[in-house]
């Protein structure tokens, strides 16, 4: 997996602290910008965020390009429906070769590996037939399994990002989209530490949602 913080609002920070600020200010968000301190932004947006005044939130935004996940782990992506996604496509893109992604559990099990790429040794085998005997790649393309490669570009807001974080950092999350989280999380709290600080899932802030069901290892709480 490779994942790179393609572009992101200029000053993220200081963009969502006027934009919340306005709000309460005779003047215009453009003196706001330039005004306030970094002192007074940092406070604005500790304020924002823990008090769930998530609109201004919205205002900053982060492009990711993903590369060498599976499609299994697209598919739960592109269910966070407020994003942009554009997708290598498998309709107008014909693959010589393609690398599939393997489960760890499946990779420590020299049984299971053994049958996993045999499968898709196969189903790629029947993909190169299918296209030698003259189907489209639209067409070919339904054989291949969820495991393939493919690549992705992402932009969402950081409010977006908080709650995309909530679900998919959790220890619950299923493992790839997990690290998928974790690592943009990563990318983005160099970039804006205030409004990421305390990012994660919901047992960074508080008592974890998940009931009976909690993974019982909890992630480290963070303090305003």
């Amino acid at each position: 997996m490779k994942v790179r913080l393609l572009e992101h609002t200029p000053d993220p920070e200081r963009t969502i602290a006027a934009a919340g600020r306005l709000c309460y200010a005779p003047v215009g968000a453009d003196e706001l910008f330039d005004e306030m301190s970094d002192a007074e932004v940092k406070k604005l947006l500790t304020f924002l965020i823990k008090a769930g005044h998530h609109s201004a939130v919205e205002h900053a935004v982060f492009t990711f390009a993903i590369d060498g996940i599976s499609r299994a782990c697209s598919h739960q992506l592109v269910r966070h429906r407020v994003a942009s996604y554009n997708q290598q496509s498998q309709r107008y893109v014909t693959f010589d070769t393609l690398e599939f992604i393997t489960p760890p559990e499946i990779a420590g099990n020299a049984k299971a590996k053994e049958s996993f790429d045999a499968s898709n040794r196969a189903a790629m085998d029947v993909y190169k037939s299918l296209l030698d005997a003259g189907a489209a790649p639209e067409d070919a393309r339904y054989v291949l399994p969820n495991a393939a490669e493919t690549k992705i570009v992402v932009t969402m807001n950081a409010r977006e990002l908080l709650h995309f974080f909530t679900l998919r950092c959790c220890n619950r999350a299923q493992w790839e989209i997990r690290a998928l989280g974790v690592e943009m999380l990563r990318l983005v709290q160099d970039v804006a530490p205030v409004i990421f600080a305390g990012a994660g899932p919901a047992c960074v802030r508080g008592a974890c949602p998940e009931g009976s069901m909690t993974c019982g290892s909890p992630w480290p709480k963070h303090t305003y």
